[in-house]
């Protein structure tokens, strides 16, 4: 009876004995990039894999330069699904349509505030002035994005664009003769 109280069971067995690990077949080579413990790599192999030289500054401005003008042209890229969105809210004055109107503003307007916190961090001495067609293709594209919200505003009918828009302002007419209706 106390045989059956202290052995212990099968799984607890092989959890504080795990089998040992299957070996490795020799025929399947060892992903590009990831050699195993056991291949016979040289120091010189290793530390190749480990380290990489350090690009130029020539190299990081190229770089910079290329971040730089993904950041001028992102503002564009979100102008399709915009466009389709305004049109699809319908021209009448809906909280919708109105919340969509304000996001058309809110954007490009904070995108022109923020020009020289978005690209702060590509610019140095060397590449100041190629960073400054980025900045104005950048600030381009932010009023291309104000255009597309002013159309919309326009559709919607909220733009004083007609002469009677500006009544309040308009000086009645003096006729030169009167009519009067006779009995």
């Amino acid at each position: 009876m106390s045989e059956a109280i202290t052995s212990t069971p099968k799984w607890v067995a092989d959890l504080r004995n795990p089998p040992p690990p299957k070996s490795k077949s020799n025929n399947i080579p060892d992903p590009f990039g990831f050699p195993s413990s056991s291949s016979a790599l040289s120091k010189k192999d290793k530390a190749a894999l480990q380290t990489r030289p350090q690009p130029s500054p020539e190299e990081m401005d190229t770089l910079k330069l290329k971040k730089a003008w993904e950041v001028a042209l992102a503002p564009v890229k979100n102008l399709p699904m915009t466009a389709i969105m305004m049109y699809m809210s319908g021209n009448s004055l809906q909280i919708f349509s109105i919340m969509m109107v304000f996001m058309a503003f809110k954007g490009p307007i904070m995108g022109l505030v923020g020009t020289n916190q978005a690209f702060e961090r590509f610019e140095s001495e060397t590449n100041r002035t190629k960073m400054l067609q980025a900045r104005l293709a950048y600030i381009a594209m932010q009023f291309v994005a104000l255009a597309l919200g002013v159309w919309k505003v326009n559709s919607m009918g909220l733009l004083p664009t007609t002469r009677s828009d500006w009544l309040a302002w308009e000086s009645p007419r003096n006729y030169l003769e009167q009519a009067v209706a006779a009995l």
